[in-house]
């Protein structure tokens, strides 16, 4: 449990601690916005492609071996990062180390689900969850606590203690498993990094290069076609990466769907949101983390009661209710920000964005595990957190573009306009998941049965 949390921890708080070093990075390396995004998506984008092929790579090789491989990786790329020359450099490093963590995070999971009889593995594993939730809302805090403290590249040196202490010890304390899993869809691996990398590079790029440019047309049209070739590969494949046939199941298609527009919605306002404080109120970055935890403690609050709520009263209510009110606490918070706003007014937008994400969270996640068979729940929970990953990476490409198109970093007031935009562009992404999660089937309950009916007694004559 300890170790195995450890290392998932370690993963989960690399995808937010970054958000208050972005500004630092951005001024200490001199990147453009386009770089600044790379440095976040380049992580989630091969964390989420190579996720299901770690969990494959597990049961195949050795759960245990694989897990201390992409341990080992992961540090080495910790230290690449950090002691990153520029920002081309650390971006190549972020790739490496989110491909790291899509071996740790799958096979620390089924490590757990190993070691635990049936009986208390639903506990470990909720344990091990609550712990890796509570690193990511502490990744902002920590960011800016390291990069005012010491310098943003401490981010990534304190992995390293981490990862040497660990990876002894998995290879002494945690016995070696295995699972059923077969060979390695590479052509499906193939296809689906493409066609994520083309659209986002498309993106990315479009307001640098022009939407007419060749190289945004080149890409998105390479993207498209990839995604196309992907299904195509899957219906063929004798062991596909992910069985389209799940997503003809309503519950699984819509859970994921929300989930994508949850999280896209999330990871790109986030990847903005600690900026503003520190870009356009002049924040120091410890003051700009401790100023997002209005908005990301309510994880840790709402998140618990709400999976016990989910089955009372159905994913679909919690999942539609939850979006809605992410999408209404970004709508207010796009109109209240500006370069001197106060605080406090900003607090109830963030508040009730963020009780909306806890709400939302498990309830998409509980409409698509329940959706399918017990033996499908390895295959729907990797393609719902795949499905995670690239919506926060879609989720920034898409905010950046629009932020883009009203805002620069030549300064406070200019930043603010750009933040405004893209946050309300962030309700909106909430406002379509909450659409798509009407198309949750409903709870379902179980009739009560009937009482016997009443014999009749007739006088005999």
């Amino acid at each position: 449990m300890g170790l195995a949390s450890a290392a998932s921890v370690m993963v989960a708080l690399d995808s937010t601690v970054v958000t208050t070093a972005l500004s630092r990075i951005r001024l200490d390396l001199g990147t453009s916005i386009e770089q600044l995004e790379w440095t976040v998506n380049a992580y989630s984008l091969s964390f989420a492609v190579l996720l299901m092929t770690g969990a494959v790579l597990g049961d195949r090789f050795g759960r245990r071996r694989v897990f201390t491989t992409g341990l080992a990786l992961f540090t080495a790329a910790s230290a690449a990062c950090a002691l990153a020359p520029g920002v081309n450099w650390l971006i190549a490093a972020r790739v490496v180390q989110g491909a790291g963590a899509a071996l740790v995070m799958p096979l620390a999971m089924a490590l757990l689900g190993a070691a635990y009889p049936p009986a208390d593995r639903p506990k470990a594993l909720g344990v091990s969850a609550g712990l890796t939730g509570l690193a990511v809302v502490a990744g902002p805090v920590v960011g800016g606590a390291v990069t005012q403290g010491l310098a943003w590249q401490w981010i990534f040196w304190l992995n390293l203690p981490i990862g040497v202490t660990i990876i002894p010890l998995v290879l002494r304390r945690i016995p070696e498993s295995r699972g059923g899993g077969g060979g390695v869809d590479g052509g499906g691996l193939a296809l689906a990094t493409g066609a994520a990398l083309g659209l986002v590079w498309g993106l990315i790029r479009s307001h640098a290069a022009g939407w007419g440019s060749a190289e945004v047309t080149g890409a998105l049209v390479a993207g498209a076609v990839c995604g196309v070739a992907f299904v195509a590969w899957q219906r063929a494949a004798v062991r596909p990466m992910v069985p389209l046939s799940l997503f003809r199941l309503r519950g699984f298609a819509a859970g994921n769907a929300a989930g994508v527009f949850l999280y896209a919605s999330l990871y790109g306002s986030l990847f903005f949101a600690a900026q503003y404080f520190q870009t356009g109120r002049g924040d120091r970055p410890l003051t700009a983390g401790l100023h997002l935890l209005a908005w990301t403690v309510s994880v840790t609050v709402v998140a618990p009661p709400a999976g016990r709520l989910v089955n009372r009263v159905g994913s679909r209510l919690l999942a539609a209710a939850g979006l809605a009110m992410q999408a209404a606490g970004m709508g207010c918070l796009a109109l209240v920000v500006t370069p001197s706003a106060p605080y406090w007014q900003m607090v109830a937008p963030m508040v009730v964005a963020g009780a909306g994400v806890s709400l939302a969270m498990p309830a998409a996640q509980t409409a698509v595990l329940n959706a399918v068979t017990p033996e499908q729940i390895g295959k729907a929970s990797g393609v719902f957190n795949t499905g995670r990953q690239l919506g926060g990476v879609f989720g920034v490409a898409v905010l950046a573009l629009v932020f883009g198109k009203a805002g620069s970093y030549a300064g406070p007031a200019t930043f603010t306009s750009g933040f405004a935009w893209a946050t309300a562009a962030s309700g909106t992404l909430s406002l379509a998941g909450a659409i798509a999660a009407l198309a949750i089937p409903g709870r379902r309950t179980v009739p009560a049965p009937r009482a016997p009916a009443a014999r009749v007694l007739t006088p005999s004559r």
